[in-house]
């Protein structure tokens, strides 16, 4: 059985969004890569 404690459900929210925000930190990398690399060109 699953914790629904508030204290739970926070920390839950929280690696969700550090998860995704993580993820968008990685996009935002590649394309900032890719833009590098057509100016280099």
């Amino acid at each position: 059985m699953g914790d629904r404690s508030p204290k739970n459900n926070q920390k839950h929210a929280n690696q969700k969004q550090s998860k995704f925000s993580e993820n968008q930190r990685k996009q935002q990398a590649a394309a900032t890569a890719k833009q590098v690399v057509k100016t280099k060109k």
